[in-house]
């Protein structure tokens, strides 16, 4: 059981198959989420409803077979299986069919060599405690994994469902619309092109056949060295935009006619510009990696911009507490409650976006995506740079890079304005900030700059990098 304590995460459980993700975790995890949500719910086995579902990955379908093996001895008897489908689909499905939980095996954007699992209740996914939770009550009722096991057919059809669902929120907005859609060879290649056409779009596909072994390029959408076959695409044909998943579809990339990358917070500013030109005064949330003009712009065009966590389980929690209409990452996990349910589904996202760029090319014909981000064009944002630092001397090295900016404010060249220490320490200049922030899963700090050019966001970087440099240093004599 020990070997697999490192596998439970704050967000999901992850690690490499063969090592801390096996069949016998499975079967045990199947089994404990029931007695679980037994204790939970107060519901009977009998009156428990599940939904699972899967990536492509290779080894995906026999740990959903060992995991439904766990459900079944638990005593459930209602069981939908999906097959391969975006973890959005399983989100959807706890809506849609009022279930008690959705289980997803998925190891999103990693190696293919990586697995993991996915488990939401009360349609929220599991927080870090509740994780914890399930651990416990899998290492006290542990089982040997049986020598052999059959599953009867669960299968249901869902994906037609939820196109269709789809259809009738947006009908034929997609018409004069052409999008280049990269797949990655994840989940979302079994939905979104199919919906996006019969939305009315032109799609150009690009990697849409599941293959776990993801053998054009790797599913994050977050890495420009994923994106440029779609942008070379996209040029190619002249379409409007592109739009690019990750592994299991709940992260949007999007690219523009030009073929350039969208980074989290410029999609975000546009989605919520959408809302405040349809006449909303949204409450937008947003992590500490954001640039300035994303807050800044939202704010002064009559929404409520909203800072917190990096993390999207701080985001989630930070739009129940506030009541905001959207929210959003860097890594381009985009929530809308907003004609939605609220959970990060990269397919739903891409028919907003269409729907978007279909307004404003019946007021328009030239419109570009990009004409909504002006506001950037002030700025200069940097590259997410990661700064290599053991964990255990992360807390005490920030906490002195925290008295150095705040005994030297002079430091970096520029006023400081504010220092936001929710998550690390964001120091704000005038036109820009500097960024440092601990990793929650690397010996690393996350660092970001942004200013009025390029010159002055090296500054910055400089700066705060000799100030790591000799801290670190001093730290380890």
């Amino acid at each position: 059981m020990q070997k697999y304590e490192h596998a439970f995460g704050k967000n999901d459980i992850r690690g490499i198959y063969g090592e801390d993700i096996t069949e016998e975790l499975y079967y045990n995890v199947g089994n404990a989420y029931v007695l679980w949500l037994l204790n939970k719910t107060g519901k009977s086995v009998k009156d428990l409803k599940i939904s699972v579902c899967m990536d492509a990955r290779l080894h995906s379908n026999a740990l959903k077979s060992a995991l439904i093996a766990g459900l079944r001895h638990a005593g459930i008897e209602y069981i939908e299986d999906y097959g391969i489908a975006p973890t959005p689909i399983g989100y959807y499905s706890e809506f849609a069919h009022n279930l008690d939980g959705a289980m997803i095996i998925t190891a999103s954007h990693n190696p293919s060599e990586y697995n993991g699992l996915k488990i939401t209740y009360a349609r929220q996914t599991l927080s870090e405690s509740l994780i914890q939770e399930l651990k416990n009550t899998a290492f006290s009722n542990w089982l040997e994994l049986p020598s052999s096991y059959s599953n009867p057919d669960y299968s249901t059809e869902i994906i037609p469902e939820y196109i269709n669902d789809m259809k009738s929120r947006f009908g034929r907005i997609g018409e004069g619309v052409k999008i280049v859609v990269d797949s990655a060879n994840g989940t979302g290649g079994v939905v979104g092109p199919q919906l996006y056409k019969e939305l009315g779009c032109e799609v150009i596909e690009l990697y849409s056949e599941p293959d776990g072994r993801f053998p054009n390029h790797h599913p994050n959408p977050s890495l420009k060295s994923t994106l440029v076959d779609i942008s070379k695409k996209i040029v190619e044909t002249g379409a409007d935009f592109g739009i690019a998943y990750d592994g299991d579809s709940d992260r949007i990339g999007a690219i523009d006619s030009k073929g350039n990358p969208l980074t989290g917070d410029k999609l975000l500013l546009i989605y919520a510009t959408d809302l405040i030109n349809k006449g909303q005064k949204p409450i937008v949330v947003s992590e500490v990696k954001c640039s300035q003009v994303l807050y800044d712009t939202i704010n002064n065009l009559g929404g409520t911009a909203i800072m917190c966590k990096t993390g999207h389980g701080f985001i989630k929690q930070k739009m129940k507490e506030s009541n905001a209409t959207l929210g959003g990452e860097m890594s381009g996990h985009t929530f809308f409650k907003d004609r939605y349910y609220g959970f990060d589904d990269a397919i739903y996202a891409g028919c907003r976006l269409i729907e978007i760029v279909s307004d404003a090319k019946k007021k328009d014909p030239e419109f570009k995506l990009e004409f909504m981000l002006k506001p950037f064009d002030k700025i200069y944002s940097s590259d997410e740079v990661r700064y290599p630092c053991p964990n255990e001397l992360k807390k005490t090295t920030l906490a002195s890079l925290t008295k150095q900016v705040e005994q030297n404010p002079d430091m970096f060249g520029s006023k400081i304005k504010e220092i936001v220490t929710l998550d690390g320490m964001r120091i704000v200049f005038d036109g820009g900030f500097a960024l440092i922030r601990q990793s929650n899963t690397e010996p690393v700090f996350t660092l970001r700059f942004e200013a009025s050019n390029e010159s002055e966001c090296e500054r910055y970087k400089t700066v705060m990098t000799n100030a790591l440099d000799e801290l670190l240093k001093a730290i380890s004599l």
